[in-house]
Formats: C-alpha cells, sequence, structure tokens
C-alpha cells in the first residue's frame, strides 16, 4: 500500500468567467521513505500541490488516500488530526511565534496532543538535538539566524514523529551555504527512514531528491528517478 496515492486529483478555481485548472487530473502514488521534488515555474501547480498533500485544502475531483484513508470523507477535526499526527510542515518563511523560545517552538505541536509539559520538554530537546541546536533552546526566533530558525522549523516538524516531511520552499529565504547545510540535514533524515517531499522551483534543490517530479499547467509532465546529489 502507498503512502499517499492521488487519483485523477483536480483542483479548479472560478475567475470571473473563466475556470483556472490549478490541477488537471493528477494520478501519483508516493512510497514510504521517497525522497520526491515537485518542480515548476509559478502557475504550475506544485503550490497546490502541496496543499493537497498537506490536507490544507480540498480537492475539485478525486480521491486522496494518506496511509489508506480516504482524506475526503474526513471532517475539519479529523483532518486537523491527520496533519498534526501523520505531516511535519517546514515553510520558507519558518512560521514560528516570535515572542517564543526554541524550546517552546517546537513544542507547540505536541500541546495539541494533550502530551504532559514535562515530556514535552524532553521530546523538543531531543528533536533540538537531532538539527544540532540544542545551545539555542533559550534563543528567541529574532536571536537566530535564517538557518538556524530553518533548524528550529525543522525540529518542530520532526518532534511528532510524522510519516512524512513536507517542505515548502525550505531554502528560499537562505544563502547558499546555509542551504547547502540544510540540503545535507534533510538528507541525512531521508537516510534514517523519513519520506521527504519537497516543493521547489530550484533545479539545485530538486537535485538532491532520488525522484523529481515536474509540473506545467497543473499536470505532471515528467517522473522519474534521479541520482542523488551530495549535500556537503
Amino acid at each position: 500500500m502507498s503512502l499517499i496515492k492521488f487519483q485523477n486529483i483536480s483542483k479548479h478555481y472560478h475567475m470571473g468567467d473563466q475556470v483556472v485548472r490549478a490541477l488537471d487530473g493528477v494520478d501519483i502514488s508516493i512510497e514510504a521513505n521517497d525522497y520526491v521534488a515537485f518542480v515548476g515555474t509559478s502557475g504550475s501547480g506544485k503550490s497546490t500541490m502541496m496543499n493537497i498533500l498537506g490536507c490544507l485544502d480540498h480537492p475539485t475531483t478525486g480521491e486522496y488516500h494518506l496511509n489508506g484513508n480516504n482524506v475526503e470523507v474526513m471532517s475539519a477535526n479529523e483532518l486537523a488530526e491527520i496533519r498534526n499526527r501523520e505531516i511535519g510542515f517546514i515553510f520558507q518563511s519558518f512560521n514560528l511565534l516570535p515572542r517564543a523560545d526554541a524550546l517552546s517552538n517546537v513544542m507547540q505541536p505536541l500541546i495539541y496532543r494533550g502530551i504532559h509539559l514535562k515530556e514535552r520538554k524532553v521530546l523538543a530537546m531531543d528533536a533540538l538535538s537531532r538539527v544540532n541546536l540544542e545551545d539555542r533552546v533559550d534563543h528567541l526566533p529574532s536571536q537566530l539566524s535564517g538557518g538556524q530558525r530553518q533548524r528550529v522549523a525543522i525540529a518542530r516538524a520532526l518532534v511528532t514523529k510524522p510519516s512524512i516531511l513536507l517542505a515548502d520552499e525550505p531554502t528560499g529565504n537562505l544563502d547558499s551555504k546555509t542551504t547547502i547545510e540544510i540540503m545535507k540535514l534533510f538528507n541525512e533524515l531521508h537516510s534514517e527512514g523519513h519520506t521527504v517531499i519537497v516543493v521547489t522551483h530550484e533545479a539545485e534543490i530538486a537535485k538532491h531528491c532520488h525522484r523529481l517530479v515536474e509540473m506545467k499547467d497543473g499536470k505532471i509532465f515528467n517522473d522519474s528517478m534521479q541520482q542523488k546529489v551530495g549535500a556537503s
């Protein structure tokens, strides 16, 4: 059974008298421990793909099965739960709480699981150690570099032990040196068994992934395996 399965997924928007086909009949399966890059220019459909993959939006037509569960029949509460349990989000803009330190930011997803504070701290410290930030736990986002903020965001994504790490332009706000460090971390996470999905318009980022899915006009026009590129 595939971890993710799209069957004839479409997403249409009405703009005046016109219908915009952001996704147009997409079929794709993603297996556990895949390392996938969705690439394409603006308007290709990759952002809509990410929103549906992350259960942040509904398709107009088609079926989405995640870990064998039909996402389309779930209630809003069930979708929130599956996002918290199954998907670790990593965004270009980090999306950290500005007045909370690194430890508190990483603990945030655990609050919704009803986990006791003491255990939340242990789990968050483990996640921060995984991204080599154990010495920055009491720093606010404003006291961290861009690369460190993205590492906090990755730790926050890891802390719930999700099935999928879903990264949207994860290096878009980072310099080239920090980009290499973050992609090296993604490579390591994949080698440890995580399923990693990266949405990007940058070919250099996509080269790190094992599978390349190229999109245009809401459709997949290429889906191929590629040689891994080292990030060191």
